[in-house]
């Protein structure tokens, strides 16, 4: 392997390759961990989408299964967020990543704890924030990501990042292969993030007709909506997805309020639980009360899609990078494979006259 290849991120978290598999609601458990962490990159837990119970045991199971390192992603307006982060730290997780945004007091007591934060962010200011904070490294994804994203594209927002702040940062939003990797390091990010890539490997427990569901789309398959959450998400474009987008403003908020109550049947969640975190979701982000009850769409949509396999019912966030994917290799033969582009590629760039 190239000594390119070895970088901050690397050094920083102990794996061996500069290839994070990114925390995604109801996808990212203890296999999906676990097989990412043992073929050298950094495997995270989605913690979102589980209770501390839950977390532990995913925990404990992903230890079970790798010695490597590996990480959680935490969202720090949960009502529950510091209980979360004194899990990780009991459970000597390395690494806690957040997303959404970050809250100063839980970078400041991971870092004295001995845990890399690791925040991910889709926009400068937010990133020079978190840096200031004493956050070890940053996600920076540009708007062709899946899930919660921003509009400036990764190739104008990860260069601007990488000039502002003096802690490794790691590219995510359209990667897939080694050339990505390489084009990322040229950059000078210090690796990259990959959610959709990662979802669609033998290791991910996603059901066939999601997977396939992902296989058969097209770079312009996907749609920037904000009929789920509130917030703007890159999800599959899908018949669900459409009449969500074509739903008045009523019936948009009454399905946000059944899916709430569907919500708290599944999770076991109290009513006022869920209205603890209507406020801390509310907190510094400008939503309307309607947007707030939007926010309790995601859980029970995805999970329709990536635990119930019904991509007709749920929805599936996905980056544009869907459209060039094709097969569903382990995380083994992904990682390999994209450190030998990478090492290609960088052997091709310094032959080259």
């Amino acid at each position: 392997m190239s000594p390119v290849l070895r970088t901050r991120l690397t050094e920083l978290v102990g794996v061996r390759h500069p290839i994070v598999q990114t925390g995604m609601g109801y996808v990212s458990g203890a296999r999906l961990t676990a097989a990412t962490a043992n073929a050298g990159g950094l495997g995270v837990i989605a913690s979102a989408t589980m209770s501390l119970d839950e977390l532990r045991s995913a925990i404990r199971e992903v230890r079970r299964r790798t010695s490597a390192p590996f990480g959680v992603n935490l969202r720090a307006d949960a009502t529950d967020a510091r209980e979360r982060v004194e899990l990780a730290i009991a459970e000597s997780v390395r690494v806690v990543s957040f997303a959404l945004a970050p809250r100063r007091d839980l970078i400041a007591r991971l870092r004295d704890a001995g845990v890399v934060t690791i925040p991910s962010v889709g926009a400068l200011p937010h990133a020079e924030k978190v840096a200031a904070w004493g956050a070890d490294a940053v996600i920076v994804q540009g708007g062709e990501g899946g899930g919660h994203t921003g509009a400036v594209p990764t190739s104008l927002l990860l260069p601007q990042v990488v000039d502002a702040v003096d802690i490794p940062v790691v590219a995510a939003g359209g990667f897939f292969d080694g050339r990505g990797l390489v084009a990322a390091l040229a950059y000078g990010a210090a690796g990259i993030a990959m959610g959709t890539r990662f979802l669609l490997t033998s290791d991910s427990t996603v059901g066939a007709s999601v997977k396939q569901a992902y296989l058969d789309s097209g770079p312009t398959d996907t749609v920037v909506t904000t009929r789920i959450d509130g917030l703007p998400h890159r999800v599959l474009r899908t018949r669900f997805v459409e009449r969500l987008e074509r739903s008045g403003r009523i019936t948009a908020v009454a399905g946000a309020l059944g899916r709430a109550v569907a919500l708290r049947r599944i999770t076991g969640t109290t009513w006022p639980a869920l209205v603890r975190d209507g406020f801390a979701a509310r907190r510094g982000r400008e939503l309307s009360w309607a947007q707030t009850l939007l926010a309790a769409n995601t859980p029970v949509l995805l999970r329709a899609a990536m635990v119930d396999d019904r991509a007709d019912l749920g929805v599936m966030s996905a980056g544009q990078v869907v459209g060039l994917i094709d097969d569903l290799p382990s995380c083994a033969e992904l990682i390999d494979r994209i450190v030998a582009e990478a090492d290609e590629c960088l052997a091709r760039l310094t032959t080259a006259r």
